[in-house]
Formats: C-alpha cells, structure tokens, sequence
C-alpha cells in the first residue's frame, strides 16, 4: 500500500510557526560558533567557544545569503499565494495546503490566507453541518480549527458510528483517515468522551496494522503515535518532516524549497543567539564562581527556542535565557549546596529583596542575588521603555514564590517527611520555575500589559497552572537523575507510593500518566476559552509543556540523547541548497 501526499500531511508531527526578519549587522558577526569537542554533549555545552571568523566557510558554522537567494525566496511566496487563489478557501486540497506549510514551518508567511481559508471552513461547517462523510477530511478540519482556536464541537464524528455507538470497524482499512482521527483526538478537552474514545479506537487499529505495512509506512505511523501533532514541537520536527514530504503535487516541491531555505535563515538567527548567550555567561562569570552549580547556558536557552518559534522574537528568546538560567542555579543552590540554614536566610532576604539583607550569608549566594538583582532590573528597564509598563514588582514576586516553593522542599527533605501526593504537586508546580518563566514572557512580548491583565498573570491562572503541572510530574517520571546532580527534592511518584500503602511503582505511575493526560485536556480548554492572552503568549505555554518530554528523558547514562539531536540538527547542521 502506497502513501499519498495527503497521508504524509497528515501523520508527520508538524512543524510550527516561524516569521524570519533580516538580521543587519551585527557586532557578533566575526565570530563563529564550534563545537570543540570530539563528542558532543548538553551537559557539557562549554565546549562552544568564541574563535575568529576565518577565511573558509562552513555551512554548519555560518550562513551567508545573496540577493539571488532572497529574490528565489520572494517568488516561491508568490507561487505558494497563487496556488492558494487558484485551489479556493472552501476545498480539501486547501486544507491540506495548510496542513501542510504549519508543519513546514513557513506559515507565518501565509497568515492571512490561511486565516481566510479556516474562517471559510469554519462558517461552512458551522452553518451546513458535517454531513461529509470522509474521515480524513472531517478529522483534519476539525485538527486545523481547533488548533487555531476554533470551538468545533466533537459531535462531527459521530458519522462515523454504527447503531450501537461504536466507531464503524471498516474504518480500520483507512489508515490515513485513522491517523487523522487519532491526530484530532489530541486536542480533547475535559468531558469529550466521543475523542477519548476516537483515540483509543484509532489508536488500536493502527498498532494492530502496523505489521500489515512497509518499513516506511510502520515507521511514519509509529512516529505519528509516538509524537502526535499537537503534543510535539513543530520547529523541532521539520527534517523529520522534510525527508518523508514526498508527492507530485507542484505546490509540493515548491514548499521543500522553501521551508529549507528558512530552516538555514531561521539557525543562522539562533546561531547568532547563541553567541550573545554564550558572551553575556561567560562575563557574568556565575561558571567559576558557583562551580557546584549547571553549567549550561546552550541547553537553556533551547527552552525559548521551543516556546518562542517566531523568528522576529530573536530579543526576547535572548533576554528569556536568563532567568531561566537563574532557575537552574537557584535550584542547585537549594538542591545540592546549601545548608537549611542558608536556604532560611537566603529566602527570607530574597524575600525583603535587600541587598543589605545578603551581607551576612555566604559569597555564593551574595553572587547570586546580585546577578538575579541585575538581571531583574534590566528586563524591567527594557519593558518600561518599550511597553510603558514598570513589571518590577510582579518579576520579584515570581522569584520570592518560587524560592519560598524551594526552601519548603528543602524543609521536607531535612525533617524526613514524605507529604502528601496532593500537598507535594501544589508546592511543585511553584518550584517548576514555569510561572517564573511565563511572567517574564508575558511582559517580554508586551501584548495587552494592564492592570486587570498583569493581577490575572500574577494570580498563577490556569493556563500557567495546568502546564506546571505537566511539567512537574513528567520530571518525576524521569528515570535517572538530572547530570549527576545529587540532589534530594522528593517526587511526585515516591509521595503517592507512601500515601498509598500495597500500590506498586508500576501503579504510581500509570497514575501519573492518566494525571498528565487530564492536565493536557486543561491546557486545551484554556486555550479554547476566552482569556486576555495572546497568541504567543497562549501557543509559549503550550511549547512549554511539548519540550517536556525532550528535557526530562533521560537515558540510563543521565543524558538526553534526542533532545541533543534535536540540537545539533537545529544549530549546526543547515540544509545544502
């Protein structure tokens, strides 16, 4: 059985929005980024170094661009914006096109089309029914509304039941409109029984067909059931994406060419990133002065890369590495190096926000302060002066939550006491450091800074909550610990096992995953309800919780060996063209 271009749209994980812009001259660019060493590895991303540009030019180390690349860039746009006038807002091949070009990638060139093409389908479906009787067609309608925030409700599938209530089994010869289903499934929210359902049927008939089909074709649905769409990182994917994209399909060809083209614009941008990161850490000096702690400014800053796809958002992935870097330190300084005592003292005057206040504690946790002090200050500085909106108080705060978040971790563990399962995740989804980062975004990005906006972001909301959590428990579900780090901060896991008495590990976390389940059922209402967030905002979230799984996978050596793919692929390997 052969795949059509239809089926490949369909069951790669996508690739997600970016929006590229021309970099200009930039101060760092006579400088390279190499790594050094003969194995590379996150845990010990020092090996990326400063050398001068030379002479001979290494795509994987610097891209350059002609006018004649960006002149073939402009007129496949022009090809790609034709096609969509001539295929018409109302047709399947539509929506495949933009099924497509969102896992490309390349959709941020195309908004206006493709918000044309989905307000058409949307009023279409909304006014007429679904009375197709495709369950590709229905299924990826359905993906591709929702997923831009459209409430369509679940009760489209329903044509594809018998009498009895039961999904129809001659479904089971359409593997493409069961990937599709198994797709749409994803983005459930709480009470939808008809997707729950849809995903554990569709999902049944494609492992028992899996041996039915060819190397290729098993190994395309074992991806598509192992990384659904909407629970994977888009950019992240697009090679994948890419090597399978197949079909004769003009406008087929013409989209390779172009998402490769901004795949090479697009790294170049993170390239240049990196280097300002690297610069800024290695001045900052926290490396040598705080040698218990992470040293791993590359890994971190692979966190905005996820959550900030949009290539114009260069300034606030760089500004966003920072404090995500002072979460990881402050994690070390509580989890593997001071004493309870320090902890009390360090707290209490992060607390009062006192520089006067660290006089007294140890020469650590003084560099810390005043490098969380320094950093505090100038994100503010920069929103006051680009969005009017002083957001000191509400950063300090952040950081007062989740220090307290810590220092009661640190308490359980020193006293011995196992808490509550429940009592354990309140306090946790503080200490993910996730509110931390998601305050900072909402005023790095500065849409809809006011007073009613900024209490809602303060008051930990749902949307910030529910992606805590998911990160909190998929942590717990690691199976070694973070780099040799030896720390003690309890888990989720170990708390629900005390509580409860006979129930086995295997049970823990099966619980866990059915937990983790329901909180991504949350997070897609949130998305679905009306709020005051905006899009980046509400899709930064969402990255959040899809680069989970990459951060917290380890192996049985303690390292992360897809995400270090995932980086490599990302920051030194550009498509030949």
């Amino acid at each position: 059985m052969g795949f059509s271009p239809a089926f490949y749209a369909c069951s790669i994980p996508p690739v997600g929005p970016n929006k590229f812009t021309e970099l200009g001259q930039s101060k760092f660019n006579n400088v390279v980024l190499v790594p050094t060493a003969q194995k590379w590895s996150i845990a010990h991303d020092h090996t990326l170094v400063y050398k001068p540009l030379r002479k001979h030019n290494h795509q994987s180390q610097h891209l350059s661009f002609t006018d004649e690349f960006y002149i073939k860039h402009a007129q496949r746009l022009d090809e790609i914006r034709n096609v969509f006038s001539e295929v018409g807002e109302d047709t399947l091949e539509g929506l495949m096109m933009i099924d497509a070009i969102q896992r490309l990638g390349i959709d941020y060139h195309f908004k206006e089309e493709i918000e044309a093409v989905l307000q058409r389908q949307y009023m279409k479906a909304s006014t007429h029914g679904e009375s197709i009787q495709d369950l590709y067609e229905v299924a990826l309608r359905f993906r591709l509304l929702r997923q831009e925030g459209y409430h369509v409700p679940a009760d489209v599938f329903n044509n594809f039941k018998n009498k009895e209530g039961k999904f129809k089994q001659n479904l089971s010869k359409d593997i493409k409109g069961l990937l599709a289903l198994y797709e749409a499934s994803q983005l459930s929210i709480e009470g939808e029984d008809i997707l729950e359902e849809a995903q554990r049927f569709s999902s049944t008939l494609l492992n028992a067909g899996l041996e039915h089909l060819n190397h290729h074709e098993a190994t395309v649905v074992g991806h598509t059931l192992e990384h659904p769409h909407h629970k994977s990182l888009p950019r992240f994917m697009a090679k994948s994406f890419l090597k399978d994209f197949q079909g004769p399909n003009g406008w087929l060809t013409v989209l390779q060419e172009l998402a490769k083209a901004d795949f090479n614009m697009v790294q170049s941008i993170h390239q240049q990133e990196l280097l300002q990161i690297s610069k800024w850490w290695q001045d900052r000096g926290l490396a040598e002065e705080l040698k218990f702690a992470r040293d791993q400014p590359l890994k971190w800053h692979m966190w905005p890369m996820a959550v900030l796809p949009d290539p114009s958002l260069s300034e606030q992935r760089v500004e966003l590495t920072k404090p995500i870097s002072m979460i990881y330190i402050i994690d070390d300084i509580f989890d593997v190096h001071g004493t309870l005592d320090e902890l009390t003292l360090f707290t209490e005057a992060v607390n009062r926000w006192d520089i006067a206040a660290f006089e007294t504690l140890p020469n650590y946790m003084k560099i810390c302060f005043k490098t969380l002090d320094e950093i505090t200050n100038e994100i503010s500085n920069k929103v006051y002066k680009e969005h009017g909106w002083n957001p000191v108080d509400s950063l300090r705060k952040t950081w007062v939550s989740l220090c307290n978040a810590f220092l009661v971790e640190a308490k359980w563990f020193a006293s011995g006491h196992v808490p509550k399962a429940h009592e354990y995740l309140k306090n946790g989804v503080i200490s993910s450091g996730v509110h931390v980062v998601l305050v900072h975004l909402f005023f790095l990005l500065g849409h809809g800074i006011t007073r009613g906006n900024v209490d809602l972001v303060d008051d930990f909301p749902s949307i910030i909550s529910s992606t805590a959590a998911i990160l909190r428990l998929w942590d717990d579900l690691g199976s070694a610990k973070d780099e040799n780090q030896d720390g003690h901060d309890g888990s989720y896991i170990e708390c629900y096992i005390k509580e409860h008495q006979g129930s086995s590990m295997e049970n823990a976390r099966q619980n866990v995953t059915y937990m983790i389940s329901d909180l991504w059922k949350r997070l897609n209402k949130e998305c679905l309800s009306q709020h005051p967030f905006s899009t980046s905002f509400t899709k930064g979230s969402l990255n959040i919780a899809r680069m989970v799984p990459l951060m917290y996978s380890y192996d049985d050596n303690q390292s992360l060996p897809h995400l270090e793919e995932h980086m490599k692929s990302l920051l030194f390997e550009a498509f030949p063209l």
